[in-house]
């Protein structure tokens, strides 16, 4: 997970400028492809908390993109509703999954 905050850290330095519903798209798919790998029940707290560092380094990318920036947490968890998936599973738990017939 740390390498790929990384990863999210340094492209939204480099889409730092872009408007904000295009960096609330390329987010939201960065948020739903790790949830649907990852979101399986019991792991629920690290998707989570991916999506929390995730809002964070917007946060951070977004304050530094004027001097006279007016962001604050209120209007940022705005826009992380509106962009971000909450973390829920995604997969069933392992005893329904592997007890399929096909």
């Amino acid at each position: 997970m740390r390498t790929k905050l990384k990863q999210v850290r340094a492209e939204l330095m480099r889409r730092r400028h872009l408007p904000i519903p295009e960096q609330g798209r390329h987010l939201a798919s960065v948020v739903r492809s790790h949830a649907n790998y990852y979101a399986v029940p019991g792991n629920l707290d690290a998707v989570a908390q991916f999506r929390t560092q995730v809002t964070r380094a917007w946060f951070k990318a977004l304050r530094r993109r004027s001097q006279r920036n007016c962001l604050t947490w209120e209007r940022m968890g705005c826009r992380a509703k509106r962009w971000l998936s909450p973390a829920r599973a995604v997969h069933p738990f392992p005893e329904v999954r592997f007890a399929a017939r096909t």
